[in-house]
C-alpha cells in the first residue's frame, strides 16, 4: 500500500489557516483522497495543558512552552490510538493546522532556533511534511482578525510578537531550504480567492 501524504498549513495566528482547512480537505476527497484532518497542539494530555497554559489558565516560561510542544508533537506522531505516522502508513493523507515550523518561528522568539530545530528533530525524522503551506499575510492583518474573531486571547497575540514570529517563520524557511519543500501563499482575500492559492500549490502533491 502507497502511504499518504502529510500536507501542513502553516502561518501565524490569525492568518486564516485553521478555516482553510476543511476546504481543503473536501477537494483532496473529491480527488478520491482518504483524507483525515488534524492540528497543533493536540487534544492530548501533553496537548491539553499547553492550551490551559494559552489562556492563562496554567502559567510556564515561553522555554517550558518549547519543550512541552516538542513532546506533544511526538505524541501526536506515534500514540497508539491515533497516531499520524500508523495512518499515512496505512494510506490516509492527513492536513495539518500547524506543525514543526510552528515551534521554529514562535518559540525562537525566545529560545534560540538551533534548540528548537534540535529538540523537533526526531519527529522530523519520524514524519516530514510532504509540504507545508504557509499562509502569508502581515501581522497588522493577523491581529484585526483575532480582535475580531477571538473572546479569548492568547499569550502569543500581540501585533509585535506577530511581527517577529512570521520574520523567523521566513528565516526557518530559510535555513532549510535544501530539506523542506515549502510553498508560501498569500493568505489576504476572500477565503474562496486564498482557498484557490492553496490548492494551486497542493494539487501537483497528487498527480
Amino acid at each position: 500500500m502507497e502511504p499518504g501524504k502529510f500536507i501542513v498549513l502553516e502561518g501565524i495566528d490569525g492568518s486564516g489557516k485553521s478555516s482553510q482547512i476543511g476546504s481543503l480537505v473536501k477537494r483532496l476527497e473529491a480527488l478520491g483522497v482518504p483524507c483525515r484532518e488534524t492540528r497543533e497542539p493536540t487534544g492530548g494530555p501533553v496537548g491539553s495543558l499547553i492550551r490551559q497554559i494559552f489562556t492563562g489558565r496554567v502559567t510556564a516560561d515561553n522555554r517550558v512552552i518549547a519543550a512541552l510542544y516538542a513532546a506533544d508533537r511526538i505524541d501526536h506522531l506515534v500514540n497508539g490510538v491515533d497516531g499520524l505516522c500508523a495512518a499515512i502508513g496505512q494510506g490516509i493523507t492527513v492536513v495539518s493546522d500547524r506543525y514543526y515550523f510552528s515551534s521554529y518561528a514562535y518559540h525562537s522568539v525566545d529560545v534560540d532556533m538551533d534548540w528548537v530545530i534540535q529538540a523537533n528533530a526526531l519527529s522530523a525524522q519520524l514524519l516530514r511534511p510532504t509540504l507545508t503551506v504557509f499562509l502569508d499575510v502581515p501581522a497588522e492583518t493577523a491581529r484585526e482578525r483575532i480582535c475580531q474573531n477571538r473572546f479569548v486571547k492568547e499569550i502569543f497575540d500581540g501585533e509585535e510578537r506577530l511581527r517577529k514570529t512570521r520574520e523567523l517563520y521566513f528565516q526557518a524557511f530559510d535555513r532549510l531550504r535544501d530539506t523542506e519543500r515549502v510553498a508560501v501563499v498569500d493568505g489576504v482575500g476572500s477565503q474562496e480567492e486564498v482557498a484557490r492559492r492553496i490548492w494551486a500549490a497542493v494539487r501537483p502533491c497528487f498527480p
